[in-house]
């Protein structure tokens, strides 16, 4: 018999080490076999006591390779010209990529055949065999980075008084049947790779800006960074009604919640990219990379339908409370902002989701107006509808004097009218941002 290095045949003097690379690299590629007690060169010099050391080779690839590859790994001893050696087969696993458990799975952990070598995969590699292995759902592939902890998910969880350890953590799906982190646990760790990014501008467009933040770590802690950071643009105030005074939020505060958490459950984490909070004068825009989950059209989103794309991210939050219902943001945004004149907005792409919250507080700029007019005006910002004897009781004017300056607005256009009859109301014309 004649013995030849080639990608799928290894030759090995004695028992070492590098064995393990070996059959990890044919593991993770097309399989191939071992032989030992075979020098480089095809010279067979044979292996003394021969049980001992095929159970030393047992035992090192069953505790150093994950996930577990012995049922791909057979052990035989063959007598060749006189001598005995090892022969170890190795077929091709279904659980790639396999990787030394000390390594983890990075390129120095990860080993690939590469013509008579056996070499250590680029990361690109490893992603592409965690695809073909555990599917092209992010959050259930293994993460790259096996190097997690978890400060800020434990504060979240202490705090809302759930059980967070390693004990829960296959509960949670952040590990699975290895004890191998999924990409779900990367985004509750403290080394999430994904960011979001916050930019204030002066004025109504990107020409002019005001300040910039990056929020990184854990998911639990960008939500509450976040939050904390567009809280401080959502200024308060005050509208007088005689004598009452009436403070009112830029923005609601519901709306401003699930429209973050929107953004960070919901978007594709295959993507790189930073998820966007854009907060101009009169606005406030949350722009989320990847559209809608494939079936799924913006009307079944404002009805309150929802397929989730990360489902166990969702399942997460649910448990936490930050969430109380899938399909239930969308309605909450739009029912907070029920009796306002400007309503929230929502864009698809194929890849992006936009929400935009107006700010209730701007003026609409109407040119020159009579303190009367003005008056009605704010009157409708505040209540988004109105009847003429609104107008009289605001104004305390006549009902003939009421119904002559709301005539004159309508046919500037500074007013619309809606119903008929006893029903008659008034609205403001519904503008673009």
């Amino acid at each position: 018999m004649q013995f030849t290095e080639s990608p799928i045949l290894e030759l090995k003097r004695q028992v070492v080490d590098d064995i393990r690379k070996t059959v990890i690299a044919f593991a993770n590629t097309q399989g191939g076999t071992i032989y030992i007690g075979v020098d480089d060169d095809g010279t067979i010099l044979g292996v003394e006591n021969l049980d001992a050391e095929m159970l030393r080779i047992s035992n090192m690839i069953r505790d150093s390779i994950k996930p577990d590859v012995t049922m791909f790994v057979s052990y035989s001893a063959e007598n060749v010209k006189g001598r005995d050696v090892i022969k170890v087969t190795v077929q091709k696993g279904t659980e790639s990529p396999y990787y030394l458990q000390g390594k983890g799975l990075r390129p120095e952990g990860v080993f690939v055949r590469q013509g008579t070598s056996s070499v250590p995969a680029t990361e690109n590699a490893i992603h592409r065999m965690i695809v073909e292995t555990d599917g092209d759902s992010y959050e259930q592939m293994r993460s790259l980075n096996q190097d997690l902890t978890f400060a800020s998910a434990t504060e979240e969880f202490n705090n809302r008084g759930v059980p967070f350890d390693a004990n829960h953590f296959k509960t949670l799906q952040l590990v699975n049947e290895d004890g191998v982190y999924s990409n779900l646990a990367l985004l509750v760790s403290d080394q999430c790779s994904h960011t979001l990014k916050a930019a204030v501008f002066e004025g109504t467009d990107k020409s002019i800006f005001k300040d910039r933040r990056e929020f990184s770590g854990s998911l639990f802690k960008q939500l509450n960074d976040a939050f904390a950071y567009i809280s401080q643009y959502n200024r308060v105030r005050a509208e007088f009604s005689g004598l009452h005074r009436i403070d009112k939020k830029d923005y609601p505060e519901e709306a401003l919640r699930e429209a973050l958490l929107n953004v960070l459950v919901h978007r594709d984490y295959s993507y790189s990219s930073s998820t966007l909070i854009s907060i101009f004068d009169d606005r406030i825009e949350f722009l989320s990379i990847g559209g809608l989950v494939k079936g799924v059209t913006l009307a079944d989103i404002l009805l309150g339908i929802s397929i989730t794309r990360n489902e166990r991210l969702a399942r997460i939050f649910y448990r936490l409370a930050l969430i109380e219902a899938y399909g239930t943001g969308i309605p909450k945004i739009l029912k907070s902002y029920e009796g306002f004149v400007r309503q929230p907005e929502f864009q698809v792409t194929d890849n992006a989701f936009k929400i935009t919250l107006p700010n209730q507080n701007e003026q609409t700029t109407y040119g020159d107006l009579t303190p009367e007019e003005q008056c009605i005006i704010e009157l409708a910002e505040s209540t988004g509808l109105l009847k003429r004897k609104d107008v009289e009781r605001e104004l305390s004017i006549s009902q003939t004097m009421a119904g002559r300056i709301l005539k004159a607005m309508v046919e500037q256009g500074l007013l619309e009218i809606t119903g008929r009859g006893k029903n008659t109301a008034y609205v403001l014309p519904r503008t673009e941002n």
